[in-house]
């Protein structure tokens, strides 16, 4: 075992293989952690392997564990999907083409991790035809420091045929890091131009931050759709491994976890569109809230933005700023405008993020007409706009921090608990 691991850990140096417009000479591909329930002590990783996978697993161990000899196996049973397979789409050259995606997509929930420690892992293909192949490694931090920070982003719409779109916001990401170190990623979706484009995901999730940090995610609008706008949340769950204990219908795309003594809940905009499916939302969150009254802070996450940044025009604050005052939340984070825009009412502090890819920020930037007694900041950068936030907390205060591609502080807020 242990001769074997030392020739796995050589393998790792020479990386995954090759990105296609299609999933051809493939076996392993779009590893990604996820936050468990609880991520002082789990954690979830999601991947994919093509069809002829025999066998696929974890090999976990602390970071500490040089030569892996403490590694932990954890097996997984492959699921077939073939939900982005023949979807219309484009590839790095711009070309037209159908997607060529039937694999088997794997989720495992690692359970009993030590808090607060650094871990490492690799994902292991065995093909019925005898190939082998592992993942690069990928490293993850629990949750349990009394002090941690997040990185916060949103809206870098990667888009193969514009890779300046991704390398902005991964810049950024970097510059985000220079400024403060950062423990994990919480992304407010539209991370993707077409969430329907398999081959987007799969070269979203080999660039480093993919690999360095766990990343809690949200459902855009943009992560929602193929090109020619097919509407589903199978995309963001079958590229994901959530935790499965949202509402019926949203499991493993509506979700909560704890991280520390904070409570994240994530939403999903495009299953409430309607007063139907606003309710159930709605209904799910009061009932997340009020089985958890004893957090020191309350998260709660959607894409689609409190206000309109280019006038202060109320949008979905308005369905939301009633239960929110009621349990007590005290973030609200949101994207999709890309215009930043912090606002505050009754204890509840409302914060959407900026575009982050360098090409779709907004041009129209007009004075503050409306809810000028709510909204305190608005920030853009006119249609190239980069920007993202650092949030560092303890048992005494969150501190949420603007940065510009520069890293010049922009704005800043304390929420006490």
């Amino acid at each position: 075992m242990r001769k074997w691991l030392l020739t796995l850990c050589s393998a790792l140096l020479c990386g995954a293989a090759a990105f296609s417009q299609n999933l051809d000479g493939l076996d392993l591909f779009c590893v990604t952690t996820c936050p468990g329930e609880d991520a002082s002590t789990q954690m979830r990783i999601s991947w994919a392997t093509d069809t002829l996978a025999e066998a696929s697993y974890v090999l976990l161990t602390e970071a500490r564990d040089n030569r892996w000899r403490r590694a932990v196996q954890y097996p997984a049973e492959g699921r077939f999907c073939a939900v982005f397979d023949t979807v219309w789409s484009k590839n790095a050259a711009g070309e037209n083409f159908h997607e060529d995606a039937r694999f088997l997509k794997y989720d495992v929930a690692l359970d009993g991790l030590k808090p607060n420690t650094e871990y490492r892992y690799v994902v292991h293909y065995e093909g019925r035809d005898g190939q082998k192949t592992n993942s690069p490694v990928h490293a993850f931090k629990t949750a349990g420091a009394r002090a941690w920070n997040a990185c916060i982003i949103s809206d870098f719409h990667s888009y193969p045929p514009l890779p300046g779109r991704m390398e902005a916001a991964m810049a950024m990401m970097e510059t985000v890091k220079e400024y403060d170190s950062y423990d994990w990623v919480l992304n407010l979706g539209d991370v993707c131009a077409w969430g329907g484009s398999y081959s987007f995901w799969v070269d979203l999730y080999r660039e480093q931050p993919f690999r360095d940090h766990m990343w809690a995610s949200l459902n855009g609008n943009h992560d929602n759709m193929t090109r020619r706008y097919g509407l589903t949340n199978q995309f963001f769950r079958n590229v994901t491994a959530n935790p499965l204990n949202g509402y019926p219908g949203e499991e493993g795309v509506c979700y909560w976890f704890k991280y520390n003594d904070a409570l994240f809940i994530m939403l999903n905009n495009e299953s409430m569109r309607d007063s139907t499916g606003f309710a159930a939302a709605a209904a799910w969150v009061e009932q997340v809230l009020q089985e958890h009254p004893d957090v020191r802070y309350k998260v709660v996450c959607e894409h689609y933005q409190w206000f309109f940044g280019t006038d202060g025009r109320a949008s979905q604050y308005n369905r939301w700023h009633e239960l929110f005052e009621k349990y007590g939340v005290d973030l609200a984070l949101a994207g999709n405008n890309h215009i930043y825009v912090r606002a505050h009412h009754k204890g509840v502090v409302y914060i959407q993020t900026p575009s982050s890819d360098d090409e779709r920020g907004q041009e129209r930037f007009g004075p503050l007409t409306e809810n000028q007694s709510l909204i305190d900041y608005r920030w853009n950068e006119g249609p190239k706009t980069v920007g993202a936030l650092h949030l560092a907390v303890t048992p005494k205060k969150m501190i949420v921090t603007l940065l510009d591609r520069k890293g010049v502080v922009v704005d800043r807020v304390a929420i006490d608990p």
